[in-house]
């Protein structure tokens, strides 16, 4: 079965043009022209993913993704950003408010694609969330990411840096978990150093994965290493 998609966006033209794309490559999409109209269709059926424009009357995207994290079906649901805002304050408050990723408008839709596949593949691996003590992805696999980033460590000053292909733009806090991970930390143990919980840590972890196109921990770091992310 596809996976279902929820495109909210109140340019009729856009909506259409992204929703018959969207369809062309695979994916079952339900539209809808403001955030009302999209909660509504969401009590009649969860989408697996969620699409929204920023910039909307009545019910902005950032209310609208503000009312989605505060309902405890939807808390973990992927939600991508459409939006003609571009400014870095703009999407440091998309990502703070628990967006998944941000595309300015105008956009590949290959891109777009991409995301999708990409937040939809990570949200099919990881377990289900029983509590803090769960870490994904398993702690086997997670031991053995930590053992390959501690050997990229030793390795650091051979490895050449080059300015990053895409600009990246990293909250204060997505730093520090970056540079934790980039320690070898666990994300049991990156909680405890800021005093946050596990969820929050792999909450911004995973957007670390999206921001720099990355799918594992080993990944991150060695892009963080080769382009000067790390501190």
């Amino acid at each position: 079965m596809s996976a279902q998609l929820l495109l909210v966006d109140d340019e009729p033209g856009l909506r259409e043009a992204v929703k018959d794309y969207l369809q062309e490559s695979g994916f079952s999409v339900q539209v809808a022209s403001n955030a009302r109209e999209g909660w509504d269709l969401m009590q009649q059926n969860t989408p697996d993913l969620v699409i929204s424009d920023v910039m909307m009357p009545q019910v902005d995207g950032y209310q609208f993704l503000k009312q989605l994290r505060e309902d405890p079906r939807f808390q973990a649901l992927p939600v991508v950003f459409l939006t003609a805002k571009g400014m870095t304050g703009d999407r440091i408050q998309g990502y703070q408010a628990g967006v998944d990723a941000y595309l300015p408008k105008p956009f590949d839709p290959d891109e777009l694609v991409a995301i999708v596949e990409n937040l939809l593949t990570r949200r099919t691996a990881a377990p289900p969330a029983t509590g803090e003590e769960v870490e994904t992805p398993d702690i086997a696999e997670l031991a053995n990411q930590i053992a390959q980033i501690k050997a990229l460590l030793t390795q650091r000053s051979a490895i050449s840096q080059s300015p990053a292909p895409f600009k990246i733009d990293l909250t204060p806090r997505e730093q520090s978990v970056l540079n934790l991970v980039a320690e070898g930390l666990m994300n049991k143990e990156i909680a405890r150093r800021l005093e946050t919980s596990v969820r929050n840590v792999e909450k911004y972890v995973s957007r670390l994965f999206s921001k720099t196109g990355t799918n594992s921990r080993t990944e991150l770091v060695r892009f963080a290493l080769e382009h000067g992310l790390a501190k």
